[in-house]
């Protein structure tokens, strides 16, 4: 009995030792506890395996029995091992269970794709409305941002620039209709951390990806849960141990209309196999200010919210598509029918949300698009645009060749609807990635393509460019000659713009200085021809050309 008791205190000693480590490696690595998870097996053989070493030397774990000689020897039990080889044995079943070999139709319908028609589903765009921002400048903006409040004499803003610096992560999000980059503040150091903690983060930076206005959104009270947080506040931490069975994806700083800051985590889901098809099964919320948390099934997702399906899954799952539509050894034998998205993707602000947009090839050619593909990032809904033409790499070659002797290099593009037609846009930056100019590409004919030094003089060239070719007709258009009774202006998104009123005529005409630079020094009485959009809003047509009468 005695030596029993023993035993069972130091089989009691190497459970508390594995738990512990357990508690450790699980505090640090964060594994999902779910069989759906590649990292748990892992995880639970790894403290399997401890649990077994640290029975050797700390517990009576052993039958005593004599050999033929008479010695008594030690026969240890290795039923954490046995437990480590079920794992194993699971985790290898599973995998084979998820092959694509064996699941190939299931892995095509990841994604449901629906065919769309591109001058009906994409708005049309004018220059005032194009989110001209990429990430990397608009990394320079929020840099810069902070070193104007470093230049201030204002001592709080100085204190806040010298204790925080600017995230690298900025989200692109639709807010309020407006497309933005949006990005945290983070502590500049430990010790930072450490004096700032009680108070959080006081607010995040907010860039218009149209008029480029960046402003350091300040918090009544600061953001206490983000991935610069440290101990159970870290962001990761903070929702693993909320939802510990849960697999989620990276979180990613969303802002609500009222603009409350949240990180929002997609849930993921095994869907083949226990170990294949991954997808979005919901999304988790947590308050960056007070840590409240909710999680949402995917339809039930607020409408605010914009990323909860990571791009680079979306885009995995067309790729499955694409492939497997026809088969399994039709993707790499005959290969009839089989296509994929193209090297790189990028986002489009639309209808309040954000799509995730990339071309899509035939596997035999990689020197054009067969259409391109929209997915909506909160809902998943999917649309292919069946419009031939260029690869994005080859329009970012075709708007470099504009500008070969300046040597500025293409961003990549993103896709707009310029009068009806699929137009990539880009910005062209010199070897200090300033930008410089900007480009339009037309998607079927890469050769249509029109540079200028503001977005307002590109789009004039290139619409100018598919008129002289016949390729382009322009909307109805109307026009009006005579003298003008008032003019007004104000700043819209950032642009400055001139309304119109002339005499005999109760609407106003408003064209922006962005289009047209003599604006500012036209007065009251004198004569001008307007041509205008047959469209009135409000009391307001909008002008595509003002002239003035000379001689009049």
């Amino acid at each position: 009995m005695k030596s029993m008791g023993k035993t069972i205190r130091r089989e009691g000693l190497a459970l508390l030792i594995t738990l512990l480590v357990g508690f450790l490696g699980f505090y640090i690595f964060l594994p999902p506890l779910s069989l759906q998870s590649r990292e748990f097996y892992f995880f639970a053989g790894a403290l399997m395996v401890v649990w077994f070493l640290v029975r050797v030397p700390t517990v009576s774990v052993h039958v005593e029995e004599a050999d033929l000689q008479g010695r008594k020897k030690r026969i240890y039990s290795f039923f954490p091992l046995y437990i480590t080889g079920l794992l194993a044995a699971l985790f290898l079943l599973f995998s084979i269970l998820s092959l694509t070999i064996f699941n190939a139709s299931r892995y095509s319908q990841l994604l449901t794709v629906e065919e769309g028609d591109f001058a009906t589903d994409i708005p049309q765009i004018t220059y005032d409305q194009i989110p001209m921002l990429d990430t990397e400048s608009a990394r320079r903006l929020g840099d810069r941002k902070m070193g104007e409040l470093a230049a201030t004499n204002n001592e709080e803003q100085k204190s806040l620039v010298s204790q925080f610096e600017v995230s690298p992560d900025y989200i692109q999000i639709n807010y309020n209709n407006r497309p933005m980059r949006v990005t945290q503040l983070e502590y500049a150091d430990l010790f930072k951390w450490l004096t700032n903690r009680k108070e959080g983060l006081p607010g995040y930076i907010m860039i218009d990806m149209v008029t480029q206005e960046t402003e350091l959104v300040r918090l009544e009270e600061g953001m206490k849960y983000s991935p610069s947080e440290h101990f159970g506040r870290n962001i990761n931490r903070y929702m693993r141990f909320r939802y510990p069975t849960y697999l989620l994806g990276q979180p990613s700083l969303d802002i609500d209309d009222d603009g409350v800051p949240y990180f929002v985590a997609p849930r993921l889901t095994k869907r083949i196999g226990m170990l294949g098809g991954t997808d979005v099964k919901g999304a988790v919320f947590v308050n960056a200010v007070t840590g409240e948390h909710q999680y949402y099934e995917l339809e039930d997702v607020p409408t605010w919210a914009d990323h909860i399906c990571p791009a680079d899954l979306l885009v995995q799952q067309y790729d499955y598509y694409g492939a497997y539509n026809d088969g399994f050894f039709n993707a790499y034998i005959g290969q009839r029918g089989v296509t994929r998205t193209t090297e790189d993707y990028n986002y489009i602000a639309m209808n309040d949300d954000v799509f995730v947009y990339t071309g899509v090839t035939s596997v035999n050619s990689d020197q054009s698009n067969i259409g391109f593909l929209l997915v909506n990032q909160r809902t998943k809904a999917a649309k292919f645009y069946p419009v031939s033409g260029a690869t994005e790499q080859s329009a970012q070659s075709s708007a470099q060749g504009a500008v070969e002797d300046l040597g500025y290099a293409a961003t990549f593009p993103i896709l707009l609807n310029i009068n009806n037609q699929p137009t990539y846009f880009m910005s062209l930056k010199d070897s200090a990635g300033l930008v410089k100019m900007y480009a339009m590409v037309n998607v079927e004919n890469y050769q249509r393509v029109a540079v200028g030094n503001s977005v307002a003089e590109c789009e004039k060239k290139y619409t100018q460019t598919m008129q002289s070719d016949g390729s382009y007709v322009p909307q109805e258009t109307l026009q009006v000659a005579g003298s003008i009774e008032d003019i007004r202006s104000a700043v819209v998104n950032g642009y400055t713009w001139y309304y119109l009123k002339i005499i005999g005529y109760p609407e106003y005409f408003a064209m922006s200085v962005e289009h047209d630079t003599s604006l500012p020094v036209l007065s009251v009485g004198e004569s001008v021809t307007i041509t205008y959009d047959s469209e009135v809003v409000d009391g307001v047509a909008k002008a595509v050309d003002v002239t003035r009468n000379t001689g009049a």
